[in-house]
């Protein structure tokens, strides 16, 4: 086999931040694909235990929220041996899973919703601009991946992080926007829009 000169230079290797295509925090939890603009975020990882002949088989089961930041957002699950296997399971199936939501003026809810899967019951409530994310761990991973900046979050119940993720999808897809309101209603949004103006007013006034 033929040896490269000794003058030659030698083809560059791409960083840690380039191997695959990702870029990656120091802790390795957020990260951004440049492919399609998806942002993943590991909300929670556990280690489980198979009992087997002779002991036990040790894996780990990971949680990831995937989101493009304009409405799009989904959630996946994977288990492996390893951890980055189990992470990339886990998007890959987030991925598959996205579903869009219909946001108010790209930052927040149109409506407030509540949700439950299980034990697990969240509520959330549509907040005016500058209020934030408003919520723990799990949920706020949803709201970020999604691209909302303002909301109040609450859950009660159960504290899994499956659960809270769960019923958080399970409360989003309730949303339903002005326009699919006035579509069912044979109306202009303008007047599905005026009238919840107006039922704000009255709240505050009372």
């Amino acid at each position: 086999m033929a040896r490269a000169p000794q003058g030659a230079e030698k083809p560059e290797r791409g960083g840690r931040g380039e191997r695959g295509g990702r870029d990656r925090d120091r802790g390795g939890r957020d990260r951004v694909k440049g492919e399609d603009d998806l942002i993943d975020k590991l909300v929670h990882i556990n280690r489980v235990a198979k009992v087997v002949k002779g002991g036990r088989r040790f894996a780990f089961a990971a949680l990831v929220v995937v989101g493009d930041g304009k409405g799009r957002v989904g959630y996946g699950s994977g288990k492996a041996r390893e951890v980055p296997e189990a992470i990339r399971k886990a998007t890959e199936q987030a991925k598959r899973n996205l579903i869009r939501i219909p946001l108010r003026e790209g930052r927040t809810l149109h409506h407030d919703l509540r949700g439950r899967f299980g034990a697990g019951k969240v509520i959330l409530r549509a907040a005016p601009a500058g209020t934030g994310i408003i919520a723990g761990g799990p949920m706020r991973a949803v709201f970020e991946t999604m691209g909302i900046h303002d909301v109040v979050a609450k859950s009660v119940g159960s504290n899994n992080p499956h659960n809270m993720v769960k019923a958080t999808f399970a409360a989003l897809q309730l949303m339903t926007s002005p326009r699919v309101v006035a579509a069912k209603r044979g109306k202009k949004v303008a007047e599905i829009v005026g009238r919840r103006e107006e039922v704000a007013k009255d709240a505050k006034e009372a």
